[in-house]
């Protein structure tokens, strides 16, 4: 039998994996503004639900016409809904205002102290990443080993259930009291100093990894045993493969998804929990920042700060999305 020819003279595909992912993409960027657009709004309303107000905090003891001077200086008299229309028409120019408390450009202020959240959550992230797979995979490895497998996932359930502020402490408690060659509680720049910047950033990175290398070493491990379950492994042994050859050629690719995934999964993590290692190693991140302006009841600090954490979060998880689709093409689909 003839087979007739497509109108458009194509094999009728119904488009290329770029078209595909262009598609995911948009679509991804549709849901990541409605998401920042509901993150806006509730950030908005909580933070004015906090008892007090900035008046609270620059006039505790002033009068009444001093409050109410304070109040209409920066539009907090204005109706709620006319206040986040303001706010979110600057802040989609680029203008995110000024801090209530400083009276200096909020952009000013995320320039200095962004680059120490990312650098700390960086290096966090990647000790996550390189101790959490290695422990796992190699605990899957011998996973016939009962002392070996034991150990693996003991050592991952217990990275797991220590809260950072607890860990944290109790380094603060160690390094402090007995002076074991590590900076604590003085950040030093790695401009000023170098050798001096990687002592005061090993703690604190640390703190913040902990969490990372035990759901590393879960993921890593899991998706490893299922690897190994699968027939193609077996025919690989018996064609006398090394267990290196085959972790190289059959394992590594197949855990690339899980792992992409929970990369972005501690990476969101990690940006939200640098609020509390940055505050208790005392670090002039983002996370400090914007306790600060919550104690000060700073709004318009507090919404920028709340903000780029979540957008930083759904922008990790919209390129989880487009990566895994471009390991595996069958989730194009």
């Amino acid at each position: 039998s003839r087979r007739l020819p497509c109108r458009d003279g194509a094999q009728g595909r119904k488009g290329g994996p770029m078209t595909q992912l262009t598609a995911i993409l948009l679509s991804r960027l549709a849901s990541a503004c409605l998401t920042l657009f509901g993150v806006a709004v509730i950030v908005f309303a909580a933070i004015r639900a906090l008892p007090g107000d900035i008046t609270s905090v620059l006039a505790p003891r002033g009068p009444a016409t001093l409050r109410a001077e304070i109040i209409e200086k920066f539009g907090l008299d204005q109706p709620a809904p006319v206040q986040f229309a303001k706010w979110l028409g600057a802040a989609l120019r680029g203008d995110f205002g000024n801090s209530l408390i400083t009276q200096e450009p909020i952009l000013d202020t995320l320039a200095a102290r962004l680059p120490v959240t990312l650098e700390l959550t960086g290096i966090a992230l990647a000790m996550s990443l390189l101790v959490g797979s290695w422990l796992g995979i190699s605990s899957a490895m011998h996973h016939q080993r009962a002392l070996g497998a034991g150990i693996g996932n003991v050592v991952s359930s217990l990275l797991m259930s220590i809260p950072d502020f607890v860990l944290g402490s109790m380094l603060l408690y160690l390094f402090s009291r007995y002076g074991l060659g590590l900076t604590v509680g003085q950040w030093v720049g790695p401009g000023q100093d170098f050798v001096g910047h990687l002592r005061a950033v090993v703690l604190p990175a640390f703190t913040l990894s902990v969490l990372g290398i035990g759901l590393f070493a879960v993921t890593a491990r899991n998706a490893v045993l299922a690897v190994l379950s699968q027939d193609f492994i077996g025919t690989a042994v018996s064609r006398g493969m090394t267990p290196m050859q085959i972790l190289r050629h059959h394992i590594l690719r197949n855990i690339a998804i899980p792992m992409v995934t929970t990369f972005t999964l501690c990476a969101g993590y990690m940006v939200g929990g640098a609020v509390i290692v940055e505050t208790l190693f005392s670090i002039p991140g983002l996370g400090r920042m914007l306790i600060q302006a919550v104690l000060n009841r700073d709004y318009p600090t507090i919404q920028v700060a709340v903000l780029l954490i979540a957008a930083f979060i759904v922008i990790m998880n919209m390129c989880a999305d487009v990566l895994n689709r471009m390991i595996d093409p069958r989730l194009r689909k």
